[in-house]
């Protein structure tokens, strides 16, 4: 493949996602009903492309009681993660934060109340109605250290060495260039941050059908990396003591729910699927200044 075939295809893999994400954040503006990666309400193609509202198995009960009073309604609804990377990443008093593909905001403002005022949240975003709804919550949190900025994963608008710690849920699974958004990520990280984000992880063999599913990459499963994968890119980016801990397997009935309504074969590729993705939490540090690991609470 050529490097502009490679250009072609990952801008044809970012048309897709701002089409699929702008959708839910138009719906979560709107008033509609929030609608998840896997799950949207009837009459409206989701991330992975169902139509009928049923429970999720990837974003389901993510966020406690507490968390969700503490952030506006909006942000919950358009939350489309598969972890919940600020309750594991120990964010602590002053430290900046990055969130990759911060969406309608959710793990942003809830790193800003954990950094407080002398701390910073950044969100990154590629899809205008999203950055919108964002700003809007925002707003309606009252959040004066954070602030939302428009650009790709890939190309992180950010000096570097300026960031204590990068989280992303459910979003470099998406990406047609992992290795650009890891060398980015290392590149603004600070000496010694931390890179603590939840994704969709692979173990074992997975068919090639699924890797070339449009509706499965958009529900964060098609595009996930396999684990020994994933630690070899951190790696060749330059991170050190990378670690992957499974949050949470997906079984054969859970992918016949994110399945369902798609023009694939739900019980065969439920079975090809069965207990091989899985939640996860990805650890890393950038060498430099010697401080604690920063993970767990």
């Amino acid at each position: 493949m050529t490097r502009s075939d490679i250009a072609e295809s990952l801008g044809a893999l970012r048309t897709t996602v701002q089409d699929r994400y702008g959708e839910v954040a138009r719906r979560v503006t709107d008033g509609q009903v929030g609608a998840s990666c896997c799950a949207p309400t009837t009459g409206s193609s989701g991330c992975c492309g169902t139509t009928t509202e049923r429970w999720d198995p990837i974003t389901a009960n993510l966020y406690d009681d507490a968390e969700a009073a503490g952030v506006p309604a909006e942000a919950l609804l358009a939350s489309l993660g598969c972890g919940n990377p600020t309750a594991l990443a120990n964010l602590k008093e002053g430290d900046v934060v990055l969130d990759l593909g911060s969406g309608g905001g959710i793990d942003v403002l809830l790193s800003a109340r954990r950094v407080g005022p002398s701390g910073k949240a950044y969100g990154l975003d590629m899809t205008d109605d999203m950055l919108a709804l964002a700003n809007e919550n925002k707003a309606r949190a009252g959040a004066t250290n954070v602030e939302f900025l428009r650009g790709h994963i890939e190309a992180i608008p950010l000096p570097s060495n300026t960031v204590d710690v990068i989280i992303s849920n459910c979003v470099i699974n998406l990406s047609g260039d992992k290795a650009a958004v890891l060398a980015e990520a290392f590149r603004v990280l600070k000496p010694g941050g931390r890179f603590a984000v939840s994704d969709v992880v692979v173990r074992g063999h997975v068919p090639e059908a699924i890797k070339r599913s449009m509706e499965l990459w958009m529900g964060c499963v098609a595009g996930a990396l396999e684990e020994q994968e994933f630690l070899g890119l951190l790696a060749a980016a330059g991170f050190v003591d990378a670690s992957i801990e499974p949050t949470r397997v997906y079984k054969a009935e859970d992918a016949a729910a994110f399945l369902a309504d798609t023009a694939l074969d739900t019980p065969q590729f439920a079975r090809d699927i069965d207990g091989k993705f899985m939640g996860a939490f990805v650890r890393a540090t950038k060498p430099g200044a010697c401080c604690a690991d920063g993970y767990g609470d």
